[in-house]
């Protein structure tokens, strides 16, 4: 298809192939042989169609919205041009404010990701007093080289994998790098080809914010990257994650760019395994924190090397020890006995990894042969200090930013604020401390705090508030089988708070109510009473997430069989029939998971799924069940709980048979169902068959308007 742009110069033949790529801008492409339609801007990379644009302009009275819609309805998803992994790769709607993409066009259902710098730390662009907001498309993005780029070194082809009722389901696709994730990339890569190793970098990303693949993409680069003088800057990048999903991930990115295997290597097992890794000169090496302690143990010392370290999400728990050795097993020099004793007294407490990898730079001080790349959605203002540049105002701040704010005006997050009630407690302090210069405010405040919060008046005023508010409005949803879940500050805080719900419950004669605790061993230092370690049940579920038995919590120590039974059963509860309230429909492709407990029953089962105006799944309910072929439904009946809160539904039956077909009594009800809410004034988005081999769309098949 092409020859891409190599990272160093040393190949003057692939420089010379790279310089002969075509790219071309076709205007106003027919596309079609069905229709005279044409799209406003087709980009192609040799003669072959690459990408798609929709231009919009305010002036005319339209912009990036009608382009989607125009995608969505005028341009159909079967045409050549427009089909997946076919022809074009994205399809780009754009305005002169604003920009979107896609790289899979599903009619109604395609979903589109914006593709926009961010302004004043939220959605959109910032003022350009040079031309348009969206110039930077053509004057930065699809300029050659880095649409070259972008083309070779950043797009993905991705399978996703789940499982329903121990069948797997696999769907692929195609990654397009956010605005914010090729500028992140790309800045890190030029900040350090100029400034070689020794530096350090904090990207301060939100929740929502991609990570996964910026961090995949980053290494990618960073493995390759050369400097001026045509020489590679690291010998290893090493990931730091507790991601589990993320060696995989970082696995096929690298395959898909190299297409060889080797390049990365997953820490697994020992210490050893790790030796060899980094004295082989493996170039990506993936591991956890945990394993930097073994290694002294089992390597001599290392050649001077360079590294990159790139930190996933900073604020996993993590022990001391682990960090102060991270450095000695990367550096020629040892730490000595010294330098351990003199570490700060917080080492070996349970602080986050944050905290550990910090103090472990201050005690050591930057190293030449190192970079650190933190990533974390929630910098600490210490960690700020160690990673972060000097801002405009004197201040450190984050090498790039990609914030909350940013993150929830696009809709990759919800605000959780918007829905937040606090239980405020309020107390005053005592004047005397104020003004005692002997006191301790700051300590005073959190001893006082401390108190009142664990005050038993305190908590049995929370505790009504919470039980009833779960009894009234939490409790009834998913069948009655809902949950709740309460986090406190501290281990003391969850013994208080589960006696205090204990005694309401009893209190109250509520039989319906149980409550659970989880926490690590601790003493209560104002009781003396020592509590039992649940750490080992939480690894064993983090472990065996997916296939966890009773074998597995049974042999941990004072698991019986029916305390196994029950944890096992809230997990499957959760993974057969919780639905997120704010779970969000644009196609079938989302309905599909909550129909998991009817594709396989052995009578036809009839859903009726609510949804609100903004497609929102309000309720899942069964309807009816009837027989092995067939199921009674009446219109009457489906839309007697609907009428009154839902503005859309869409309804769902299973067969047994395994026929995904239609049958002329489904096609009867649907029509009568269709009719039925027309009246009703409720739109019907879609009409689902569904059996263990897959599923059938009435919307999809174009028999939904």
């Amino acid at each position: 298809m092409a020859c891409f742009k190599p990272a160093s110069k040393l190949n003057p033949e692939t420089i010379a192939l790279y310089n002969k790529n075509r790219l071309t801008v076709t205007r106003q492409v027919k596309y079609s042989l069905k229709n005279e339609n044409s799209i406003d801007m087709l980009f192609s990379l040799n003669g072959l169609p690459v990408a798609t644009v929709e231009l919009k302009n305010q002036f005319t009275g339209q912009n990036a919205a009608n382009a989607k819609w125009q995608y969505a309805v005028d341009r159909d998803s079967n045409e050549l041009l427009f089909k997946f992994k076919k022809r074009a790769l994205v399809h780009f709607a754009v305005d002169t404010d604003e920009a979107y993409m896609a790289t899979r066009l599903e009619g109604k259902a395609t979903r589109y990701l914006p593709f926009n710098q961010g302004c004043n730390k939220g959605a959109g662009n910032p003022p350009n007093p040079n031309g348009h907001k969206t110039s930077y498309l053509w004057e930065y993005v699809w300029a050659k080289d880095s649409w070259m780029d972008i083309i070779g070194s950043f797009l993905l082809l991705q399978t996703d994998e789940y499982k329903v009722d121990g069948k797997i389901f696999k769907k692929e696709k195609l990654i397009f790098p956010r605005f914010h994730q090729l500028d992140v990339v790309r800045k890190l890569t030029r900040d350090a080809r100029q400034k070689g190793s020794g530096n350090n970098y904090l990207i301060q990303h939100s929740a929502g914010s991609g990570k996964s693949n910026s961090i995949a993409w980053l290494a990618y680069r960073l493995s390759s990257l050369h400097n001026n003088k045509d020489k590679r800057i690291f010998d290893s990048i090493i990931v730091i994650t507790d991601r589990l999903v993320l060696d995989q991930q970082l696995q096929n990115t690298i395959y898909q760019f190299e297409h060889k295997l080797g390049v990365v290597q997953k820490i697994d097992k020992d210490s050893t395994q790790l030796a060899l890794a980094l004295s082989a000169g493996i170039n990506i090496i993936i591991t956890t924190l945990q394993k930097f302690p073994f290694v002294l143990d089992k390597i001599g010392e290392l050649p001077k090397r360079n590294y990159a370290i790139i930190i996933d999400e900073a604020h996993s728990s993590q022990g001391g020890e682990a960090s102060k050795k991270m450095k000695e097993t990367l550096t020629v020099i040892d730490m000595s006995d010294d330098d351990i004793r003199n570490e700060p007294p917080e080492y070996g407490k349970n602080h986050d990894i944050e905290d550990e990898i910090r103090s472990s730079m201050l005690a050591r001080g930057k190293q030449p042969n190192l970079a650190f790349f933190a990533f974390t959605a929630t910098p600490k203002a210490k960690t700020l200090e160690v990673f972060g540049q000097t801002g405009d105002d004197g201040k450190p701040a984050p090498f790039h930013l990609y914030s909350m704010r940013q993150a929830i005006e696009e809709n990759f997050i919800l605000d959780v604020l918007k829905y937040y009630t606090t239980y405020k407690t309020y107390f005053r302090l005592s004047k005397a401390i104020e003004d005692d210069p002997d006191i301790n405010k700051k300590k005073a405040r959190r001893a006082i705090a401390r108190f009142l919060s664990l005050h038993p008046h305190n908590l049995a005023q929370k505790t009504e508030v919470i039980i009833e508010h779960f009894r009234q409005c939490v409790m009834p949803k998913i069948g009655g089988k809902a949950k709740a879940m309460v986090v406190t500050s501290s281990r003391p805080h969850v013994i208080r708070y589960k006696t205090e719900f204990d005694k309401y419950i009893k209190e109250k004669g509520y039989t319906d109510i149980k409550t659970l605790v989880a926490f690590t061993a601790f003493t209560d230092r104002d009781t003396s009473i020592s509590y039992t370690d649940s750490k080992n049940v939480a690894k064993l579920i983090r472990k065996h997430r997916e296939n966890l038995s009773v074998e597995h919590l049974t042999a941990v120590r004072g698991m019986g069989m029916a305390k196994a039974a029950q944890i096992l059963s809230a997990f499957e509860l959760a993974r057969r029939h919780l639905i997120n309230d704010t779970v969000k429909i644009t196609g079938a492709q989302d309905v599909i998971p909550l129909l998991a407990d009817i594709a396989d029953k052995k009578q036809e089962h009839f859903v009726c799924i609510s949804l609100n105006g903004a497609h929102e799944v309000i309720k899942k309910r069964i309807v009816t069940i009837g027989l092995v072929d067939r199921s009674q439904v009446h219109p009457r009946e489906v839309y007697a709980d609907v009428i009154d809160r839902a503005a859309a539904v869409i309804f769902a039956h299973n067969h047994p048979s395994g026929d995904l077909k239609p049958s002329n009594s489904d096609l009867k009800i649907h029509e009568q169902l269709t009719e039925a809410g027309k009246i009703l004034g409720i739109r019907i988005l879609n009409h689902l068959v569904v059996a263990r081999k897959g599923y059938y769309s009435f919307q999809e098949a174009g028999l939904i308007g």
